[in-house]
């Protein structure tokens, strides 16, 4: 049975469960949702959003769309993929499964816990029906697809003038309790005027199981709110991640979504900012650093709406062996959005022979009085830098690691966690195979 056949079974098979409010209105969203994707299918590269990165690969395989059971882990068996130096909330998911165990929630003072508990429950119905599923992106098939299978994930509400004390963390594990599992985790973030929270999020598969992860997340940031938000992205070589963000600022806010990707079979970030509001500021940060076959392509969409914004976005790219890199940057600036200030680059270097990176930043202005600029570099590394320092005594693969770190550390230097920064840097310098005394 194809992957489309067997979800249009499972999705009768969901509402047939009897978990669904077939009244609600978010039945009515999952019903649309599934037509939209039944009607457009998987997306391919005759879709121009798509044309450089092919899902083939990744659909030719038999998935298990629910869990066969519930599976339990031990602490002491992931500790190492949580950021534990630090206390922080916690939302774990295994297999797609809330786990209970490994996580802390809370309702004192804001809401840290389940979608799915935020879907069946009344007193979420108002910030539920108010923000689901508005600003995640409707032409998008796959988009579609997780919405319609929308139940269990990270639901996140912090209240008017509330600082979170500590950082929130979204994990979801897969395991090899079920082969070729397919997760749709739907994450909603809603910060209310005034308020500041920091994320991480995670998905790592702890076998060689393949897996695909069809992730979204809707993050609404009201009048002054502060977002920091990190996406960690250094999984198994059959995992596979298509990661999509949309984000909508209000009046004042500040909203930064930091993507760190390491690994994994094939990734897409799709990462949107609509800004509905004047003095918006919005970050967009990237580090890829892949080798092999892997492929990881970033997609990312800033709409100005408004006047008086600012927009920052840098994308740092190290593809070696035969990895393939896309980057496909878009600035949209509104004929009222004057006096808005955009910055988009994406930087690259390619090691070896067969490493590619397709690179595509657009600027679509219709305004008159802005500052924007855009620009791509694509390259390798510097032959006299590199015999430089072979001649005061450093070897070449040493030489190399540093300048690589070099290249890529001031998009490290924008994350705001000191024990997360630490763990980034240990990554990277992992990816390098050196050690640098970072």
């Amino acid at each position: 049975m194809e992957l489309k056949e067997k979800l249009i079974t499972s999705f009768f098979e969901l509402e047939n469960k009897g978990t669904i409010d077939l009244d609600s209105n978010i039945h009515q969203i999952r019903s649309k949702a599934f037509t939209d994707f039944e009607t457009k299918g998987f997306p391919t590269k005759k879709n121009e959003e798509w044309k450089y990165t092919s899902l083939k690969s990744v659909l030719n395989q038999d998935y298990t769309v629910f869990p066969k059971g519930e599976n339990v882990l031990e602490l002491k068996e992931v500790r190492k993929y949580f950021i534990h130096e630090i206390d922080s909330y916690k939302i774990v998911f295994i297999d797609g499964i809330y786990s209970s165990f490994l996580s802390e929630t809370t309702h004192d003072g804001m809401d840290i816990c389940l979608m799915s508990s935020a879907l069946k429950k009344p007193k979420y119905k108002i910030i539920i029906d108010h923000y689901f599923n508005t600003i995640a992106n409707k032409n998008e098939s796959i988009t579609s697809l997780n919405t319609a299978f929308s139940n269990q994930g990270a639901y996140i509400h912090i209240p008017k003038n509330t600082i979170v004390p500590k950082p929130i963390q979204i994990i979801h594990f897969a395991t090899k309790n079920d082969e070729n599992l397919l997760l749709q985790p739907r994450n909603l973030i809603v910060v209310d005027e005034n308020s500041h929270v920091q994320i991480i999020e995670r998905h790592q598969s702890l076998s060689d199981e393949v897996v695909l992860s069809n992730s979204v997340t809707e993050i609404f940031a009201n009048k002054k709110a502060i977002i920091d938000y990190y996406k960690i992205q250094n999984d198994t070589k059959n995992a596979s991640l298509i990661d999509q963000t949309f984000v909508q600022q209000k009046d004042h806010s500040v909203v930064s979504v930091n993507t760190f990707s390491f690994g994994g079979k094939l990734t897409r970030n799709l990462l949107e900012f609509h800004q509905n509001g004047e003095r918006i500021e919005s970050n967009l940060n990237g580090i890829t650093f892949i080798n092999n076959k892997q492929h990881v392509d970033n997609h990312t969409l800033v709409k100005h709406n408004k006047p008086n914004c600012v927009s920052n976005e840098l994308y740092k790219g190290i593809y070696a062996d035969s990895a393939t890199g896309v980057f496909n940057g878009k600035v949209i600036v509104d004929k009222i959005a004057q006096k808005t200030n955009a910055f988009q680059q994406n930087n690259n270097i390619l090691i070896g022979k067969k490493a590619s990176i397709n690179s595509k930043p657009q600027l679509e202005i219709f305004a008159d009085d802005v500052k924007c600029s855009h620009g791509c570099t694509i390259g390798q590394l510097d032959e006299m830098a590199l015999f430089y320092m072979q001649q005061r005594g450093i070897s070449k693969q040493e030489a190399t690691g540093l300048l690589l770190y070099a290249f890529g550390n001031d998009v490290v230097e924008k994350i705001k966690i000191p024990e997360l920064k630490s763990r980034i840097t240990k990554l990277i310098a992992q990816k390098l195979g050196v050690k640098l005394g970072f």
